[in-house]
């Protein structure tokens, strides 16, 4: 017996975990097929729930994951590039969108597993030039592993049949419902993938280790265990992203306690269905999951403002969001009013301005608290800066074919120059995060006159990137003239600090790790400076 307990666990487990690398390597296929455009779908395509909706099945049928899909709404949430209207869309088509596994798996070609997992390989391994052929072995290599883990899975529960235990546990389940969500829920936490834990319902209902209404309640809980994954990616975040992890949690806890009052007749819907298309039972699992998903989505989508409320109302707090898509590039302007194009690309570099001395803000926080926190919104910023340097310079590209006057011709060139210095000051910003992250990780402490030391260079580097803006957004040369002055300082500054290190150093007052950690920082706030006296020269007319 304790042999093929053994032979149960190994074939069981071994099968989850080719189960899990097929659903991975089929998403890896089919995203890289599909490009790196997945997350400008989502960033682009969700002008309201409805768009969100449809953006959400696409991106999830082709990455296989609802989890993965929804994470990445969270990410876009967080970093501002996505509302939470938008993000309650996405995360409702992402429910439908996973139930595409179920489906392949209700397909049950599990005997052509083996031949499936050789093709994938043939083109893995034999057509390395092409990528097209790549990825299609990914896809076919995942497929067959899918099916080649469910049986292995299958195979090892099929003894549980003969156990008492067992047979006790699937009567409970069928008379108590709730027990049944709790063990789904408790699978998909462990397993954290509701295919999986879907999976092997449809090989466990398949096998008759259990009867339907022991297994509605368990595929109820999975949908709600697999919400897990939102909350912890959205763990440190903003509290957008924290309200967004929470709607995937409502929505589903919605749907079970809604499909829970109407189990029985949602029960005979389904075997009414089997028995009216014949299905097996791994695709009446299917449906069954496709049904709950689809009419949750359908009933909850009309009240998208109303989850928002909600969710509002239970994570309250201020939202640290910030709007990181431009607002006022808009393109007919080009054709129609160079002029004014103009003036809406300089709002949007000196919005870019404001978040990179934010940037900078974030940046000192880090460095005096430690907090992760701190770093987590650098980065976000850093990702919005990125953006905008990207949009605002294909706007002001297609600008320069517009026929601007000499003057307008001058301020686009000063307008190039800024949003360019504006991305590497960012760059700069996230250096030093980066050097802040690795005295933490290898426990470097600074002696006290260096932080001071560091205190003292970073509030007027500060100071200075902020005049840099401001003669920027009011054109004022005086000011300009006063940044180029001020810089200086910060030269003779670098100077000073880089030789007290030196005599701390000799001294040994101060390690080697923390001396190339304070010698980088000061590095970095002193390029951050040249870059705000290029912006000044480009308000002199003396572009780099």
């Amino acid at each position: 017996m304790a042999l093929n307990i053994q032979q149960m666990l190994f074939e069981f487990l071994g099968g989850l975990g080719i189960f899990l690398f097929g659903i991975k390597s089929m998403g890896d296929g089919l995203q890289n097929s599909a490009g790196d455009r997945l997350r400008g779908i989502l960033d682009k395509f969700t002008t309201n729930p409805l768009m969100g909706v449809i953006a959400g099945i696409f991106v999830t049928v082709i990455i296989q994951s609802s989890s993965a899909t929804t994470v990445i709404t969270v990410g876009l949430v967080s970093a501002g590039f996505m509302t939470l209207r938008q993000a309650i869309g996405v995360i409702m088509g992402a429910n439908i969108g996973t139930t595409i596994t179920a489906f392949i798996i209700g397909i049950n070609v599990g005997e052509y597993s083996l031949p499936i997992i050789a093709l994938g390989a043939i083109f893995l391994f034999f057509f390395k030039k092409g990528k097209r052929l790549t990825y299609l072995g990914q896809i076919l290599f995942g497929f067959g592993a899918l099916f080649y883990g469910l049986e292995l899975m299958s195979n090892g529960m099929k003894p549980l049949r003969t156990l008492e235990t067992f047979h006790e546990l699937t009567v409970e389940l069928s008379a108590n419902p709730f027990l049944g969500v709790f063990v789904g829920t408790l699978f998909t936490l462990i397993v954290q993938s509701s295919s999986a834990t879907i999976g092997i319902l449809q090989s466990m209902y398949a096998e008759s280790l259990v009867n339907l209404d022991a297994a509605l309640p368990v595929l109820f809980g999975d949908n709600i265990g697999t919400t897990i994954t939102a909350v912890l990616a959205s763990i440190g975040t903003t509290v957008a992203a924290k309200r967004a992890a929470a709607t995937h949690v409502l929505f589903n806890v919605f749907g079970t306690a809604l499909f829970l009052i109407f189990l029985a007749p949602f029960t005979l819907l389904i075997r009414s269905l089997q028995a009216l298309l014949n299905l097996s039972p791994e695709m009446s699992i299917a449906f069954a999951h496709g049904i709950f998903n689809t009419t949750n989505t359908i009933l909850l989508l009309p009240f998208v403002s109303v989850l928002a409320f909600i969710v509002t109302k239970l994570i309250p707090g201020k939202d640290t969001m910030w709007s990181y898509q431009p607002k006022h590039l808009n393109p007919i302007f080009i054709e129609q009013s160079p002029t004014i194009a103009l003036g809406q690309a300089k709002e949007e570099v000196l919005n870019m301005g404001e978040m990179a001395i934010l940037g900078l803000e974030e940046t000192k926080n880090f460095i005096d608290l430690k907090q992760m926190k701190y770093a987590n919104n650098l980065y976000q910023i850093e990702t919005a800066i990125n953006h905008l340097d990207q949009t605002i310079t294909e706007y002001l590209i297609k600008l320069s074919s517009a026929s601007l006057s000499v003057k307008k011709s001058e301020e686009h060139i000063i307008l190039l120059d800024t949003v360019r210095n504006i991305e590497r000051i960012g760059d700069h910003c996230e250096n030093m995060i980066e050097l802040i992250e690795f005295q933490m990780i290898n426990k470097v402490t600074m002696t006290d006159a260096a932080k001071n030391d560091l205190d003292e260079m970073y509030d007027l580097t500060i100071s200075i990137v902020k005049e840099a803006m401001s003669a920027l957004k009011q054109n004022n040369k005086d000011t300009a003239r006063q940044v180029i002055e001020r810089e200086t300082m910060i030269d003779v500054m670098e100077q000073q600090f880089r030789k007290q290190h030196i005599l701390r150093l000799t001294e040994g007052v101060c390690t080697p790790k923390a001396g190339v950690i304070f010698i980088d920082i000061i590095n970095n706030l002193e390029r951050i400076a040249d870059h705000a006296v290029n912006i000044a020269d480009a308000v002199l007319g003396e572009h780099n």
